[in-house]
């Protein structure tokens, strides 16, 4: 009797001891965007001392003191580490732009003063900026589908502006704002393009060749 006594108390115990810690889920995440921001600034700091083209993901991978491996967990290739860095810059740029927006200033202004900053974002480093431009259009890989995803939401935020400009009266109400703010992001675009060719520099790349093409584009939206 005792021995079932005993055998059974030990049950209990056991049963009563304290669970082992469950992980920290939290920290392994942590962990994880420490490495991504390791590795992205490894990679800007890469590309604007040696040149997009010079640069290597080993390289990348010893500034960043991580293995070769890791680099390819949060970047498909050496393009998709472009697109990381130039993500979060694009998105910086873009969230200060529409925060310091003049809200009373005419459409045109508006829009002027948003690439004003993406352009002054581009012109800091021009030739990773240029390499860039020439990667992005068809990017893929895990951060050129963010850089995908950033890009649209944009053209919400300009076709927000669009919208707004309806209600005040400036733009025909019959406009589709979201089709009108991707003929404004392909003007945009293709001023880009024109300082890339080398025909113009990107100062000229702004004014005047989007502050004009953008002046056209909106003779056509008024109302």
């Amino acid at each position: 009797m005792s021995k079932v006594i005993t055998s059974a108390t030990k049950r209990r115990r056991r049963s009563a001891a304290p669970a082992a810690p469950a992980p920290e889920r939290g920290g392994r995440a942590q962990q994880k965007l420490d490495t991504r921001r390791r590795i992205r600034d490894a990679a800007w700091a890469l590309f604007t001392e040696l040149g997009y083209d010079d640069t290597t993901t080993k390289a990348v991978a010893e500034r960043a003191e991580v293995a070769t491996g890791t680099v390819f967990v949060h970047a498909r290739d050496k393009a998709d580490l472009l697109m990381m860095v130039m993500h979060d810059r694009l998105a910086a740029a873009v969230d200060a732009a529409f925060e310091a927006l003049p809200r009373k200033e005419p459409l045109l202004p508006q829009l002027i003063h948003v690439f004003q900053r993406l352009f002054a974002m581009y012109g800091e480093q021009p030739l990773v900026s240029q390499a860039f431009v020439k990667a992005f259009p068809g990017a893929s890989g895990p951060n050129g589908e963010r850089l995908n995803a950033l890009t649209f939401a944009f053209l919400h935020r300009i076709a927000s502006l669009v919208r707004d400009a309806q209600a005040r009266g400036e733009v025909a109400g019959d406009i589709d704002p979201l089709a009108a703010a991707h003929n404004i992001f392909a003007l945009y675009f293709a001023a880009l393009l024109s300082w890339l060719s080398g025909f113009v520099t990107l100062a000229a790349a702004l004014d005047p060749v989007l502050k004009s093409s953008l002046a056209l584009q909106f003779r056509g939206l008024r109302a």
